[in-house]
């Protein structure tokens, strides 16, 4: 089969078994993520901290940058509901950076409040990868559209 055709009975499946309560998830984990790029960006200084300490200190006046914008727009993409998937395929990087390379340096004891928020971010975000944007999005409202549009 097409991959095209497999994306759209993916989509179409995730849609009707799509909890409304999970439409709420995904905007607070964008507006988490909105949050945390306001962080990086008020205090740029322990950025570069957490950048320098990690295996690829050379990269991280780019890194910081990226990282901010990222969690910035794709944060307000993924509470929007628009185009989703693309932003959370830009920010599946930075979490996989998160807890495999930086947050890990301090341990998996249980006060390692990022450590944890960093996994929990990950597996949200793969699990909003799959499911996609659900009922209460702009991708929605832009699919019916066009529906209504070629019909």
């Amino acid at each position: 089969m097409n991959l095209t055709q497999d994306m759209h009975r993916v989509e179409r499946w995730a849609d009707t078994h799509h909890p409304m309560w999970l439409d709420f998830l995904r905007v607070g984990l964008g507006v988490f993520l909105m949050v945390k790029g306001f962080m990086f960006i008020q205090d740029t200084e322990a950025l570069f901290r957490i950048m320098n300490k990690s295996q690829f200190p050379w990269v991280s006046m780019g890194l910081a940058h990226y990282v901010a914008f990222a969690h910035l727009v794709g944060g307000l993409l993924i509470a929007l509901g628009l185009i989703t998937r693309i932003a959370i395929l830009f920010q599946l990087p930075i979490l996989i950076g998160a807890v495999f390379f930086i947050n890990p340096d301090r341990g998996f004891y249980s006060e390692n409040t990022e450590l944890w928020s960093s996994i929990i971010v990950l597996f949200l975000l793969i699990f909003f990868l799959i499911f996609g944007s659900g009922r209460i999005s702009v991708d929605r409202l832009i699919r019916k559209s066009d529906k209504d549009w070629l019909y």
